[in-house]
Parts: structure tokens; sequence; C-alpha cells
């Protein structure tokens, strides 16, 4: 190691003088290295081919919800097909029962939620506006969003048998809350 030699400087400010030392090499080389980073990061991310974190998060998040089709996607045939056939439904009231029954009792009388069984709807009445609510959830009434627990045939199927509950007059049902639904 080097022997460091104290020099003082020839100016003074308020009889405070000051020493004139080297700094340590390590800092320098820091210092440079860091330039040299500099010098390539900059045109490499914000004007190059580069992606800055930013960007390729939000690649990644737009990918992933591409491959996650959960809850996306409904058209009017398939849930139509899904309410025509009987072993659908009979899916759609074991999702229910599994995971509905708390809100919307084993009828759909309703209970915490609303009564599925008759003409009204708080969200539309329509299939596709049945399985958007599934898929989406109502956060603002407590129901949560079922698209990241449930697959898709089965909202579908979840939505079909919802829909075959209107008429079936339960006992005890909850009172009307909603729109009046006329269609289908």
């Amino acid at each position: 190691m080097s022997e460091v030699k104290d020099e003082i400087l020839d100016h003074d400010y308020d009889g405070i003088q000051e020493y004139d030392n080297p700094l340590p090499r390590w800092w320098l080389m820091m210092f440079y290295l860091s330039i040299a980073f500099a010098l390539v990061y900059l045109p490499w991310y914000h004007f190059g081919p580069g992606e800055l974190p930013q960007e390729e998060y939000a690649a990644e998040m737009a990918a992933a919800g591409a491959g996650d089709t959960r809850g996306a996607g409904f058209t009017q045939e398939e849930l139509s097909a899904a309410l025509a056939d009987q072993a659908t439904v009979a899916t759609g009231k074991g999702v229910f029962d599994k995971n509905c029954v708390a809100c919307h009792t084993a009828t759909g009388a309703g209970l915490v939620g609303p009564n599925l069984t008759d003409e009204y709807w708080l969200h539309g009445g329509s299939l596709a506006d049945i399985a958007k609510v599934i898929a989406d959830g109502v956060p603002d009434k407590g129901m949560i969003s079922w698209k990241s627990q449930l697959s898709h045939q089965d909202m579908v199927a979840v939505a079909a048998y919802v829909k075959s509950l209107k008429g079936t007059n339960p006992p005890n049902p909850k009172e009307p809350q909603g729109a009046k639904y006329d269609g289908d």
C-alpha cells in the first residue's frame, strides 16, 4: 500500500484549511464502471431494442391474461347449449351446491344473496348477464369473482343451472330485488 501524502491547499475559508487527498482506487473504479454501465444501459433500454421494466411487466401481464380464458368469452350459443343439456345443468347444480348455497340457499331462494328463482334481477337476467356476474362477481354486494376458482365450463354450467331455477317457487323465498326481466 502506498503512503498517502497529505497536502494542504493554499486557500482557506474562515480559518479552515482543507487537505487534497486522492480518492481511493476502489471508489474510482466503481465510479468509472457506473459511467460505463450508464453509457450502455441508456441507449439500449431507452432508445434501442431493450424493454424497460414497466414495459416488460405490462407484456408479461398481457401474456398471462391472454392465456387465462376462464371467465372470458361467454358466447350465447355456448350458454344456450348448456341450458339445453341436462348433464351440464346437473354439473352446474353440483358446483352451485358446493360454492353458492351459503348465500343463495340450496333452492336458490336467497339468503344473503338475492332470490334466483323469481323474475327480478339486480344485474340482468340473461344467460350472458348471469355468467358475467359469476365470473366477475359483484364486490359492492359481497359476491366474489369466481373466475380464479372455477373453470370456464363450470361457470357456464352454474349459469345454466341458475337460469333453470326461474319459476321453481321454493318455500320462504327472499323478496324480489332489482328490475323485472322478461327476456329468455
